[in-house]
């Protein structure tokens, strides 16, 4: 046979479950906390019985040195087996039941004691404190065993000392009293105990339940596993407990949160401030896979609650699959662009081919002419309005996408931004969203048509796109703006309402608005009020040699307008 391996017998005979150990434990402490008890009780109840034995003992003692015959015998007869003083005071030893009544004179003599051979012999303890005139209680160990003795000093007629009384109870019949005592303290030790096994059986069971018969060893396991688990996986978890505060972060969701370890113990108002990422984890939105955004981070959360009244929640972070997205939708719009190109050309250069074969060759010629010059003016009219390429480049691949769509993209006349943008990225993305919006309203309607505007106010840019598509109820026109709100139909690569949700948080990151209204004649008109969006313009050089007379700086800007746009005229012919 193979010897027992060393863990295992350090186990044997003790429970491994949970369930088990916690009863052998409260048992265990029960029982110690009984017997403690009882002897916590019967210590000061053997010193009550002591003190009550002598005081018993003092007050026989007294009554005997108050008997007028005792003194008296003491001072008139010699001490004998058969004198007055050993017969009164055997009487009153009888009649209190007491183990023995001495009457000594001041030389220390007995004139009384249950056993007559022992009277006229010195007595064995010392009364002197009595002989002095103190009364004593005490429990010695004298002929008789051990006793509660009382002593009293015995008085004559004119209150002078002649002796002194000593009584003595048994000290086994205060220790009878005792051991008669015990069986009841046990008794109801007994009870205590069982009530304690019964309620430490309950608590077990209901941790057997909780544990569900785990070992204490698998528990600390499972919390080991639990941790590591936890903080190694990449998806936020936030655990709530029932009155909404945090009791748990692990790694992920502080980084997505951008919260740490402080946010435990309060309320999710209190840790991430009122918005939607609150609400969704509170609970006050409910769905599954619900869009929101903190910060920069575009996040899918999901609110499972538990048994205990509390919930717990899930974040995953879209933000690179939402740029994924935003790239391809921005290739197929550059497609979809270069198609309507390649259509609308293919078309061209048939009808180019056409007029040719039918030697019509001065038709050809204006034919040409008048696709070159619709090209030309649908650039030049973006770009002398908007001096950003970017935005520029935006807006014509947009017109071209909204042609062969069948929309009219107009650039408003009241247009003018120069290229002066602190963030023309980010003007981008809200330019873009706020005109794919348009242009998938009003497709399909008829005469459709989509307004851009783009100006200036000092350093302030208002940015206005309107539609005459059906229009939003006034009752809808905030939640247009929050994350996962969409009318319209899911893209493959994931969930819509992002965008509107974006240009909002864009705008009140520059401290600016996003809103929306009804477009005059029908449609939506949506606001976008950028401040402090355009860098300090840069003075003028004056030429060498020539300052500015008063009162022309007016003219020689005008001037100078004109002779750049001219130059941008022709650097485009």
């Amino acid at each position: 046979m193979s010897p027992t391996p060393p863990a295992r017998r350090l186990r044997l005979g003790l429970p491994r479950r949970a369930f088990s150990q916690v009863l052998l434990m409260q048992v265990a402490i029960a029982a110690g906390v009984a017997v403690l008890a009882t002897g916590l009780f019967l210590a000061p109840l053997s010193k009550q019985l002591d003190h009550e034995a002598m005081r018993r003992a003092l007050a026989i003692a007294q009554t005997t040195a108050q008997d007028p015959q005792i003194a008296e015998g003491v001072l008139t007869t010699p001490p004998t087996g058969d004198g007055p003083v050993q017969k009164e005071a055997e009487r009153i030893r009888k009649a209190t039941h007491a183990e023995y009544i001495v009457v000594l004179d001041r030389r220390w003599i007995r004139w009384s004691h249950p056993t007559p051979s022992e009277i006229g012999h010195k007595v064995s303890t010392s009364p002197r404190d009595a002989l002095e005139g103190k009364e004593v209680m005490e429990i010695d160990k004298g002929t008789l065993a051990r006793s509660a003795r009382g002593k009293v000093p015995l008085y004559d007629a004119h209150h002078r000392i002649i002796g002194a009384v000593s009584v003595g109870i048994a000290y086994d019949s205060v220790r009878a009293r005792l051991i008669s005592a015990i069986p009841g303290l046990l008794a109801y030790a007994g009870g205590a105990l069982a009530v304690g096994a019964l309620a430490a059986w309950l608590i077990s069971r209901r941790v057997q339940r909780q544990t569900r018969d785990l070992a204490f060893s698998d528990i600390s396991a499972l919390l080991a596993e639990r941790e590591a688990m936890l903080h190694g996986i990449r998806e936020g978890v936030v655990a709530l407990d029932r009155g909404g505060r945090v009791r748990l972060l692990n790694d992920e969701a502080r980084r997505l949160l951008g919260i740490g370890d402080e946010a435990v113990g309060l309320t999710l108002d209190e840790a991430l401030g009122a918005g939607r990422t609150t609400d969704v984890l509170a609970g006050r939105v409910t769905g599954t896979d619900l869009l929101t955004v903190r910060g920069q981070r575009v996040l899918i959360a999901n609110r499972m609650p538990t048994g205990d009244g509390g919930a717990v929640a899930t974040l995953r972070d879209r933000t690179e699959l939402e740029q994924l997205g935003r790239e391809l939708d921005s290739t197929r719009g550059l497609i979809d662009a270069l198609r309507a190109q390649d259509h609308e050309h293919a078309n061209r250069m048939h009808t180019l081919l056409g007029l040719l074969e039918l030697q019509m060759y001065d038709d050809a010629v204006e034919f040409v002419g008048e696709v070159v010059g619709d090209h030309r003016a649908t650039a030049e009219q973006v770009t002398e309005k908007i001096h950003d390429p970017l935005l520029a480049a935006l807006l014509v691949g947009k017109a071209t996408v909204a042609a062969e769509r069948g929309v009219a993209l107009w650039v408003s006349e009241r247009t003018r931004l120069p290229d002066r943008l602190i963030d023309p990225r980010g003007l981008v993305t809200v330019v873009g969203n706020l005109v794919d919006n348009a242009l998938d309203a009003v497709a399909g309607t008829v005469h459709a048509r989509v307004e851009v505007e783009l100006r200036t106010e000092g350093r302030t840019v208002v940015l206005r796109v309107c539609d005459t598509g059906p229009g939003i109820p006034a009752e809808q026109r905030e939640s247009v703006f929050t994350e996962g709100w969409s009318t319209k139909e899911p893209p493959a690569h994931g969930k819509r309402g992002i965008g509107l949700s974006l240009v909002r948080r864009l705008a009140e990151r520059q401290g600016g608005s996003a809103t929306v209204s009804a477009a005059h004649g029908g449609g939506a008109e949506f606001t976008v009020v950028l401040p402090e969006a355009l860098t300090e313009p840069e003075p003028e050089p004056a030429a060498p040699g020539e300052s500015p007379e008063p009162g022309a700086g007016a003219g020689a800007a005008t001037a100078t307008a004109t002779v750049t746009a001219t130059v941008t005229e022709e650097e485009a012919r």
